[in-house]
């Protein structure tokens, strides 16, 4: 089965998700192929140094303790899936050349490399305070989830994938995707949210049932 997940790695919600995808897919018995679609929330935020994520979300959604709320709750679900989570430490970070990232370890064939980028990279936002949006960093973190950090060093010295990450942008809006996790299965059916592995796991056997 194919499943194309449409995230941003600066979204907490699509960190919750991959966890609960990950966990559905372990009960699932077919074979499926996921591969990691870019959606930005923030498309204008800085491409260096945008300061904390707090400052700009106090601001965006209305004082300190509304955005504490929201961690507190997000806290206590990453919490029940075993992740690590530091919402203080975030950054506000432009996840274009995050995605461009994503984007070449999906072209190295191996949508496990893809998924454990991807991971990296959550947890690099999410709980260890890192800014994504830095080529640099972004090299070291791909390395460590098994896409040589020399081959993304020469992506970045080009315009490899800039092209690529645009069509995928557009494919996004043009399926109308307007939040994100956005699950997709076989190009037709979808769930959206970071919906518990339960909903994730009846998707599936759903969706295998209409392929027969």
């Amino acid at each position: 089965m194919k499943i194309d997940i449409f995230s941003d790695v600066v979204c907490p919600w699509c960190y919750l998700g991959q966890a609960r995808m990950r966990a559905a897919l372990k009960d699932f018995p077919g074979e499926a192929e996921v591969s990691w679609r870019p959606f930005q929330l923030d498309p204008s935020a800085p491409v260096r140094d945008g300061g904390l994520a707090d400052d700009w979300l106090r601001e965006k959604f209305g004082g300190a303790d509304k955005v504490a709320a929201a961690h507190d709750r997000l806290r206590a679900l990453t919490s029940a899936e075993g992740l690590p989570y530091a919402p203080e430490l975030a950054r506000r970070a432009n996840s274009l050349s995050a995605h461009r990232v994503i984007w070449l370890a999906g072209e190295a064939g191996d949508d496990g490399v893809q998924d454990a980028v991807v991971s990296r990279v959550f947890r690099a936002h999410h709980a260890e305070g890192l800014d994504v949006s830095d080529e640099e960093t972004l090299a070291d973190l791909a390395g460590e989830a098994g896409l040589p950090g020399g081959r993304v060093r020469e992506m970045f010295a080009s315009r490899e994938g800039v092209a690529e990450i645009g069509a995928g942008l557009e494919h996004a809006r043009a399926l109308g995707v307007s939040g994100v996790p956005f699950f997709l299965f076989e190009g037709q059916w979808a769930v959206s949210g970071a919906q518990p592995a339960e909903v994730l796991s009846a998707a599936l056997s759903e969706v295998a049932g209409k392929l027969g």
